[in-house]
């Protein structure tokens, strides 16, 4: 589309975007590094305290399974708080919240209270992810959407980078300062930040444009334009009961698919990557923080790469399709080289990247097949139903595991529900639908 026929001009529109793109991502991006960080730090705290409090892979699974319980609980009340109230203080409210929980998990004594607390932080971190990626729908149209989505979401792959190094450091270093233990410490300073993050939230970010005071009017008129001319982008014309949202497929089929793709994948990569690279003979607490490190690194480039590919040519389902795929055969052939660390690296780079792609792309797609009015519960339920699989799947892993000893059947069960989460999305969905919306601007480089 060409200049003239926008309502401002192209250049003019990509400043107001770059410089609300300035404004709010970089603050974002470092919640969720602190969300991922406070949500997977368990997967290296579990390599200490499994002796410490007599904590089995069985229970282990079923403690991450708890925190996708009170996740799924209170994740769709939670966006719809959003929507009412307003961006500031719903996540403000859920990051002071899900610190102070955090920083109790230093006091955990066995299985029944680490299943306690894990479950009270999936409750206080429920409807932060979707909440945001609601939150940037009221400011970003849908040309700019997997690039923005792609950073938001690269603060999983820095989680990835950093908290590796950064878990084991503390775990190492810490061990026994003031009588504590590693782990103790571990999540005692991954609760801090968030709580402090939550107090500058409340001032920091606008609930929407016509609320932020650093845009002029003319900018804000700028954003409002862009977004009335997409479709179901405008204001909402009626309010009808929120049963009808269910009623539409697509959100089912969005929801399956999101459910067996992404999350199953997740699962994996967020709670299991230790173990498989210890199960791989890497044994020193160090070395295996700074090894599961870099497929992140890689991952990131990766992510990038697709989401621009896939913003310049309006194209969402195969780019997610090419993600999906990367992980499925990582994950398929990850078992049989767990005895090859290096074998181990490349496929668990494969895994990640994969992992990283099919995310990005997949949640800029919602926005363009849902209607503005069932947004912000249609987002929520598609995390929601992300959360039956993160309840289920790490219990699975960890009872295959327990019970025949290694990782064969578990990845393999798991590639197979990520590739069947891959051909619903591409069955439900048609090419003009996913991008009818796309060609309305032409995002910024």
């Amino acid at each position: 589309m060409s200049a003239d026929s926008l309502s401002a001009p192209a250049q003019e529109q990509k400043e107001v975007f770059r410089h609300i793109a300035w404004r709010l991502m970089p603050f974002l991006f470092a919640c969720l590094v602190f969300n991922w960080l406070d949500r997977v730090s368990i997967s290296f705290a579990h390599l200490q305290f499994r002796k410490d409090l007599g904590i089995t892979d069985t229970v282990f699974g079923l403690s991450v399974g708890l925190f996708s319980a009170g996740y799924l609980l209170c994740e769709i009340p939670s966006n719809l708080v959003l929507e009412r109230f307003g961006a500031r203080r719903t996540l403000a409210r859920i990051m002071i919240i899900w610190g102070f929980v955090t920083i109790g998990m230093a006091f955990v004594q066995g299985p029944y209270s680490l299943y306690v607390t894990r479950t009270l932080l999936g409750m206080a971190e429920a409807g932060f992810f979707p909440g945001v990626i609601l939150y940037l729908t009221y400011w970003f149209p849908d040309a700019y959407r997997a690039r923005i989505t792609s950073r938001f979401i690269m603060a999983i792959a820095v989680c990835g980078i950093v908290g590796g190094p950064v878990s084991t450091w503390i775990m190492t270093h810490l061990a026994g300062v003031g009588g504590w233990h590693g782990w103790q410490w571990l999540f005692v300073l991954d609760g801090l930040p968030p709580v402090m993050a939550g107090l500058v939230a409340y001032r920091w970010l606008s609930d929407r444009p016509a609320d932020a005071a650093w845009l002029s009017l003319e900018q804000r008129e700028i954003v409002r334009q862009a977004l009335g001319q997409q479709t179901g982008q405008g204001e909402v014309s009626e309010k009808r009961p929120l049963r009808d949202a269910f009623r539409n497929r697509t959100l089912w089929f969005l929801s399956l698919s999101y459910c067996l793709t992404i999350m199953c994948t997740g699962n994996v990569v967020n709670f299991w990557v230790p173990s498989i690279l210890r199960a791989s003979g890497v044994h020193d607490l160090q070395r295996l923080g700074n090894l599961s490190a870099l497929p992140h690194i890689i991952g990131i480039v990766a992510m990038l790469m697709a989401c621009q590919s896939s913003d310049r040519n309006h194209e969402r389902r195969w780019h997610f399709a090419a993600g999906g795929g990367l992980a499925v055969v990582g994950m398929l052939l990850l078992p049989w080289s767990l005895h090859h660390v290096v074998l181990t690296m490349l496929l668990l780079t494969l895994m990640v990247c994969g992992y990283l792609i099919a995310t990005a792309i997949f949640w800029s797609i919602p926005a363009s097949l849902l209607p503005r009015q069932d947004r912000a519960l249609g987002l929520a339920f598609i995390n929601c139903c992300g959360q039956i699989s993160s309840m289920l799947t790490p219990v699975m892993i960890g009872f295959l595991r327990s019970r025949l000893g290694g990782f064969e059947a578990a990845l393999t069960v798991v590639s197979v529900l990520v590739a069947l989460g891959v051909l619903i999305l591409l069955r439900c969905t048609t090419p003009a639908s996913v991008t009818r919306s796309s060609s309305i601007l032409e995002p910024s480089s």
